[in-house]
């Protein structure tokens, strides 16, 4: 099984926030993405892009 992997942009660059993520799921104005390990990460931003062939998820910081 290969699930997606969740990168963050911000300031010109990317980098790896998780891997292995189950969902990702709008809460209160953020994202809490959720690894298929029970992980959990809340983050201030919203969705740019999301790729299922190369199960790729980017995600763009914003203020909060």
């Amino acid at each position: 099984m290969c699930l997606a992997k969740a990168y963050i942009s911000g300031g010109g660059q990317e980098e790896l926030l998780a891997e292995e993520i189950a969902s990702v799921r709008a809460e209160g104005g953020k994202l809490l993405v959720t690894t298929l390990f029970g992980e959990k990460r809340e983050v201030a931003a919203t969705i740019r892009e999301i790729d299922f062939r190369t199960s790729r998820i980017l995600l763009e910081k914003t203020a909060g």
